[in-house]
């Protein structure tokens, strides 16, 4: 940075003196002020840059500014470093916008302070998310009581988001659309309809050899871009593979007066009533519709009172598969911030109910936009600023019924990327294909995509260990980053989930009177697997206060202290504790009946003593377990047994009393 601020220094040793700068700096801050930011960005470079042509720009829009004094050319310098900033940031260059920000960011001047936030901001948008977080957190202890703190704040929470998303990527496949489509312009809000899509463009109407000059009083002429999006927006149509070369792109056929401008197209089922947003340089954007007859449109009416207004802007229609609802963006009054997301009921003969606004789950102080819903799956894609997400839009989706919403989910990396994301249609039922629109690739303007979601399915055959058969009534739930997903298993024992991403998932199966079994999928594993993972499962049955024995624990001659193999047998017991957190047991040990009562009860409790004190030095609680012994008193065999009539020692029988047992006291 210190060496782009010592060059930009040095080509300004010649700025008081030569004239030539100061009318180029008048150029682009009349195209600043008019909100022609490559235009502007484009002059204020020349002012910087001294290029030795000392020819006077005429001001473009008919606007005269006075000549900067002497005395102001550092702050004359500054402003136009802050600007081009600026200028490069609005017309969305945020590579150019980072740099001239880095600069900025070092002015003393106050009028200059928001220059970190915006640096910060390009980080992020150039996917620099820990450098942004440490420049957003420069901002806040620089500027605390701006108003912009709080918002550096939500950022920061963003870039810590997006960093950790980018290391679980949704699996998603993401193409942009042939160039033919994405040509000059923005390019956005695809719709399909039968076999032709429909998008918004704002290439040239015609691309011919003459170009946007400003003329100089010397004679000379300077080129230059006048706007972001030069061109008018209107609605265009393709017909056929989108990936063929010569594919023809033709504008929709609707009168509308000059200087109008259409976008994001908007259709009934039958395909014969559009809707779509309209609107003049400095009027309101509204909601209008059309209706198709054979091949040739209406002219296009205002939808109405409900929907649009002179005081607010409605945009961004989106009507319903099955007809029913118009849903729309709108900074109408009795929304919760700025654009909001609302609907409206469609009548049978074609007009509009009263608009209803979606409510405070889907909707924030900042902006919701470009609605889409789907009436089978019930799920609602829009976009938002108002989120933590990946910064600029985002994708987020919700379950519900236009009035009760489930909390909108972020869609994900690279469903979403780092600067904005809007306008998904779906071209399949189930919305899982469709189509986005995004400047993730464009140094200025959106471009269309195509999308097709993929899941990996988690599936298996839950079954009882002992009997071997399918476990019907099992509750089986899959927990991730996203929250849970619960199925209860059929009389078919199977269990299945879908998931979007191949972060780490834990899966935990229950049923009353089993014990529960927890089972991990590290992301290594998930990595490993296309789309399908399959495995079966068991739960062990238990019945509280029946003791369940523990084959081969056994410890040294005359002692209570657990061998080695014991302890492996013990460990069997690790599992099951922690999968059922809240299951209390007793450990319980017995002998045969060789030696006294006293000495056998002694050392049984000592034995199961050591069992409880080996399961606590594994990390489970000691407030879970009890021990007890039961010396001699419950034998399961014969100790000895009659042989013609004479008792004879029962080795067999003695090794079956000489036993550790476990049984549930608390479920």
């Amino acid at each position: 940075m210190k060496k782009i601020l010592l060059i930009l220094l040095v080509a300004f040793g010649g700025f008081a003196n030569a004239q030539y700068v100061v009318n180029y700096k008048k150029v682009a801050d009349t195209y600043f002020e008019n909100k022609d930011y490559y235009a502007a960005s484009t002059f204020y470079k020349k002012a910087l840059k001294i290029t030795g042509d000392s020819t006077q720009a005429i001001l473009p829009y008919g606007k005269e500014r006075k000549s900067a004094a002497d005395d102001k050319v550092i702050e004359d310098y500054e402003g136009s470093i802050y600007n081009l900033a600026e200028s490069s940031r609005l017309y969305r260059e945020f590579n150019e916008a980072e740099k001239y920000y880095a600069i900025a960011s070092t002015f003393t001047n106050t009028r200059f302070r928001k220059a970190l936030f915006y640096y910060a901001e390009s980080l992020r948008a150039n996917k620099k998310f820990n450098l942004a977080i440490d420049t957003y957190q420069q901002f806040i202890q620089k500027n605390g009581d701006d108003p912009l703190a709080k918002e550096a704040q939500k950022e920061i929470e963003s870039c810590k988001f997006a960093i950790e998303e980018m290391r679980f990527p949704r699996m998603v496949q993401i193409k942009k659309v042939p160039a033919n489509v994405n040509g000059l312009g923005s390019n956005y809000a695809a719709v399909k309809i039968n076999n032709e899509l429909f998008f918004t463009s704002s290439r040239p109407v015609a691309v011919g050899t003459k170009r946007d000059m400003v003329k100089t009083e010397a004679g000379g002429e300077v080129q230059v871009s006048t706007k972001a999006n030069p061109f008018i927006n209107n609605i265009y149509s393709a017909k056929g593979d989108l990936n063929t070369a010569d594919i023809a792109v033709k504008k929709l056929d609707i009168n509308f007066a000059r200087g109008t401008e259409i976008a994001a197209a908007a259709f009934t089922p039958d395909g014969n009533t559009l809707y779509f947003t309209s609107w003049k340089d400095k009027d309101k954007y509204a909601i209008y519709s059309a209706k198709k007859t054979g091949d040739r449109w209406s002219d296009p009416q205002a939808v109405g009172l409900q929907v649009n207004s002179k005081d607010f802007n409605s945009s961004q229609p989106f009507v319903t598969s099955d007809g029913k609802f118009l849903l729309f963006s709108s900074d109408r009054s009795g929304g919760y911030g700025k654009f909001d997301i609302w609907y409206c009921a469609i009548r049978e003969d074609g007009s509009l109910g009263q608009a209803v606004n979606l409510g405070p789950t889907i909707n924030t102080e900042d902006d919701e936009r470009a609605p889409y819903y789907n009436t089978l799956t019930k799920k609602l894609l829009f976009s938002t600023d108002g989120r933590i997400g990946f910064g600029g839009l985002d994708f987020f989706e919700s379950e519900g019924d236009l009035v009760d919403w489930t909390t909108p989910k972020n869609m994900g990396y690279p469903f979403n990327s780092s600067k904005d994301d809007i306008y998904f249609t779906a071209t399949d039922d189930k919305g899982t294909k469709g189509y986005i629109s995004s400047d993730r690739e464009s140094s200025c303007c959106l471009e269309i995509f195509e999308v097709k979601k993929e899941y990996l399915s988690i599936s298996g055959l839950l079954t009882d260990c002992k009997t071997k058969l399918p476990l019907a009534g099992a509750n089986v739930t899959l927990n991730n980053a996203e929250g849970p997903q619960k199925v209860v298993t059929g009389t078919d024992g199977v269990y299945k989930f879908k998931v979007d991403s191949k972060r780490p998932i834990k899966l935990l199966f229950a049923k009353d009177n089993y014990f529960a079994v927890t089972k991990n999928y590290a992301y290594e594993e998930l990595a490993k697997a296309d789309t399908l993972i399959y495995k079966d499962y068991c739960l062990s049955p238990f019945k509280l206060g029946i003791p369940i024995a523990l084959d081969n624990v056994y410890y040294e001659f005359n002692s209570a202290e657990l061998t080695e193999p014991s302890k492996k047998v013990l460990d069997f017991l690790i599992p099951i504790m922690e999968d059922n957190p809240e299951m209390e047991i007793e450990l319980g040990s017995h002998t045969d009946n060789i030696g006294t009562d006293e000495y056998n009860l002694d050392l049984s409790n000592r034995r199961a003593k050591s069992c409880t004190d080996y399961l606590e030095s594994k990390g489970i609680a000691a407030s879970r377990m009890t021990s007890k012994g039961y010396g001699e008193s419950m034998p399961i065999a014969p100790n000895e047994i009659i042989v013609r009539r004479k008792k004879k020692d029962n080795p067999d029988g003695r090794a079956k009393n000489r036993r550790t047992e476990f049984k549930v006291t608390k479920k």
